[in-house]
């Protein structure tokens, strides 16, 4: 497989500049990456760069940790959207996933999903997995799987990188209809294999570059 059609190149760095998210979907185009994955804000400066072009924009919504209400979730998505995003990543309520809040995790994950698919676009449930119990895992998985979200993801970055064994845990928790986005410390082209192999379909990284050999490893 080549890896570039399966990689999100990511620019979600605080401090990024318009001209980096410029470079960064040029380098998309040019290299073939399915996607790019950035902050809401740039969502229009994407757009028109990536204007006429198969790369995919997406963006993450509760960022980092999904503590948002729904309703604001839902408010960004349909910003995000309007803007121009076509996939949503989207951070599941951290704090109520750790308080046994599962009436409104559900609600949460059902209303950002259905929104998303009312618009015809893909969504991506980022579940933190470094901080999560495994029974919390557990019930995630059959959470997105009974709303058909289209992607369950790793996390944001921010806490354990993604690893073979994570994903197939989650490949083993979710039927081969949910795709898997892995994200967080893939690094190099054997990392980025490996994840794939393991059952990954997607991944997110910042060093999609020297993943593919575009640039040297530093």
């Amino acid at each position: 497989m080549e890896l570039a059609k399966v990689i999100d190149h990511s620019l979600l760095k605080a401090n990024v500049l318009n001209e980096e998210v410029e470079s960064l979907c040029s380098e998309a185009i040019e290299h073939g990456f399915a996607g790019i994955c950035i902050p809401p804000y740039f969502i229009s400066i994407a757009a028109k760069k990536l204007e006429g072009h198969a790369v995919k924009i997406s963006t993450v919504i509760g960022f980092p940790m999904g503590f948002e209400s729904t309703t604001a979730k839902v408010e960004e998505i349909k910003r995000a959207l309007d803007m121009g995003a076509d996939e949503l990543d989207v951070v599941v309520n951290i704090g109520a996933v750790k308080n046994g809040d599962w009436t409104f995790v559900k609600n949460d994950i059902e209303t950002v999903t259905r929104i998303s698919h009312m618009r015809g676009k893909q969504i991506k449930i980022i579940l933190e997995y470094g901080l999560l119990e495994a029974s919390e895992i557990e019930r995630l998985c059959e959470i997105c799987t009974s709303f058909d979200v289209d992607y369950v993801k790793t996390g944001t970055g921010n806490e354990k990188g993604a690893t073979v064994e994570i994903i197939e845990k989650l490949r083993s928790l979710l039927p081969k209809k949910i795709k898997i986005k892995a994200a967080g410390g893939i690094r190099t082209h054997e990392e980025a294999q490996a994840l794939i192999n393991a059952g990954a379909d997607r991944l997110g990284t910042s060093s999609s570059l020297s993943i593919i050999g575009a640039i040297s490893n530093v």
